[in-house]
């Protein structure tokens, strides 16, 4: 498949079809792009990705290619746990209006940091909002999902990077600039979750 929107990359089944077989060729060793110069070049004038993914900063968790995605496949919007704040909302629903992706994926991982941090600054009995530092802007906005999770459970940095998928995921269908478009069946707003071990994506809607 090239690089640019095709027919069979139009809606957002299609879309989130083409993420599950690039993570399958990502993980059985078979990867169809390798990202050399001519694939660049032969985007360079234009681009029509299919998706925007949004994930975490964690160097061990490169998009592109835990989805085999080539040069203008997809958008990739990244911060700290994956936190939403309004540059990235816009980010995202620039790409939706401008470049028409039909696809939003959020996508946490599992030993977030940013998030196993938050389980430990909320258990040493720090409050959201008690450092006002950029930093403490994250623990702000992790801090709900792990709460819901519960502090106490041995397991809370995992849960709640799962729930912190999914908390996101529906702000983002609550957008007032995107919920026409996902009501109209155009965009749709999904969750996964990366296993650092094995590759795989697990998809959670």
């Amino acid at each position: 498949m090239t690089a640019t929107r095709d027919a069979r990359v139009s809606t957002p089944a299609a879309a989130l079809s083409e993420l599950i077989s690039g993570n399958k060729r990502f993980v059985y060793g078979n990867p169809r792009y390798g990202h050399d110069v001519a694939q660049a070049a032969a985007t360079a004038h234009g681009q029509k990705p299919h998706s925007l993914v949004l994930g975490c900063i964690d160097s061990r968790v490169p998009l592109e290619a835990i989805f085999d995605q080539s040069f203008g496949s997809i958008c990739v919007a990244r911060s700290g746990g994956h936190v939403l704040d309004r540059s990235l909302i816009g980010s995202i629903n620039f790409a939706v209006a401008e470049l028409g992706v039909s696809l939003i994926l959020v996508v946490g991982h599992k030993r977030c940091g940013a998030v196993h941090a938050t389980v430990q600054a909320l258990r040493d009995g720090a409050t959201p909002g008690s450092d006002s530092g950029s930093v403490g802007y994250l623990v702000d906005q992790l801090a709900p999902a792990v709460r819901e999770v519960g502090l106490d459970d041995e397991d809370a940095g995992e849960k709640a990077v799962r729930r912190h998928v999914a908390l996101t995921a529906e702000r983002l269908r609550e957008n007032p600039g995107l919920a026409e478009e996902i009501a109209a069946g155009r965009v749709r707003v999904a969750g996964a979750v990366y296993d650092l071990d094995s590759g795989w994506v697990e998809f959670l809607d």
